[in-house]
């Protein structure tokens, strides 16, 4: 997540909402009364016990800790999502900044980290080992292996975007990146419902965890299709799923969510803040820098269409919960 509504490429936060299982990732976006910059994430559910909150990111003053599913990880209820530090995409990280943040984060008693491969080539993965070897403080850190046909959302044969090989390669790659012996949580970047039947994507995790390369395996599902991950949820073969979830994309309570909780499946919702719409900061005369993907997803009249709903939202806010940034997170982490 992460002031200025010119640019404001920042943090990330991450909701552990799975009834106690569900995991929350925010997008990045810079306030510049918020401090540094930062990705954080959230973590938990099941519960609507009053939290409070000390600045304008929703950070809560006394970090809480709930069990991610059948991984049994106690994880903080925010974590840190760490996809704007890889400088790709998402533009405007310092090093020095994405550093100073993640260090912030554990300080703050954030014990997770969610990366991926893809996020700058590797880069946010060599960031976060440098934050691990820095720390003593025991923390989860989950990745995630790029479609090999560079194909968001997921599209082809599996065989044209996870063959097994390259599923080993990649965490090969993210191991040496992280520095680690074991990652706490393996993912799958895309997933294609049709991919189910072969199992060779499975064969691999399985064959990384029995090498104790991988301790737990997951997937992050297409963007606003929570039911196609119905199934495997159901299969048993994936230990968490990683989802969009906010206040505008309400979409997998319908389902997902509630099948999560009744297989222990880990829930991580991701984008919690609508990659910054719910931050407050997006007006029409908010400008991106160059290749940023976020002026493809504020084309248009979109940037219009989100002020408008946030002033609406802007009418709930009060003395409990005073910021946008806040309420958007404590809808995710008061999912029952």
């Amino acid at each position: 997540m992460a002031g200025s509504t010119t640019s404001f490429p920042g943090p990330r936060v991450t909701v552990d909402l799975v009834g106690h299982h569900c995991s929350c990732r925010s997008d990045q976006f810079n306030i510049t009364d918020c401090g540094p910059r930062s990705d954080w994430q959230i973590f938990g559910v099941g519960d609507h016990r009053p939290q409070t909150t000390d600045n304008c990111l929703g950070v809560f003053s006394m970090m809480q800790y709930r069990k991610l599913g059948r991984t049994g990880y106690e994880v903080s209820e925010i974590g840190y999502g760490a996809w704007g530090i890889g400088k790709h995409l998402w533009i405007g990280a310092q090093d020095s900044e994405s550093l100073q943040a993640l260090h912030q984060a554990v300080d703050e008693g954030v014990n997770f980290i969610d990366t991926a491969l893809a996020y700058g080539d590797g880069h946010s993965e060599r960031l976060v080992s440098q934050v691990l070897r820095e720390r003593e403080e025991r923390i989860y850190v989950a990745t995630k292996v790029p479609p090999k046909n560079g194909s968001w959302p997921a599209r082809g044969t599996l065989e044209e975007a996870f063959p097994a090989p390259y599923i080993i390669q990649c965490a090969e790659r993210s191991l040496r990146n992280l520095g680690v012996e074991a990652i706490d949580l393996l993912q799958l970047h895309v997933w294609d419902p049709s991919w189910i039947e072969d199992n060779q994507w499975y064969d691999a995790l399985k064959e990384l965890q029995a090498k104790g390369k991988i301790v737990h395996l997951g997937i992050s599902i297409n963007d606003h299709q929570p039911n196609s991950a119905l199934e495997l949820v159901r299969s048993g073969k994936v230990d968490t799923v990683q989802v969009i979830y906010n206040i505008f994309d309400q979409v997998c309570e319908d389902q997902l969510l509630s099948l999560c909780l009744k297989e222990d499946v880990g829930v991580i919702a991701r984008v919690p803040f609508d990659e910054g719409a719910l931050t407050g900061t997006i007006t029409p005369e908010t400008k991106f820098p160059k290749k940023d993907w976020r002026n493809f997803y504020f084309n248009g009249d979109r940037k219009r269409q989100v002020l408008d709903r946030v002033q609406e939202l802007n009418k709930l806010l009060g003395e409990e919960v005073p910021t946008l940034p806040q309420l958007a997170l404590r809808f995710c982490l008061h999912h029952e």
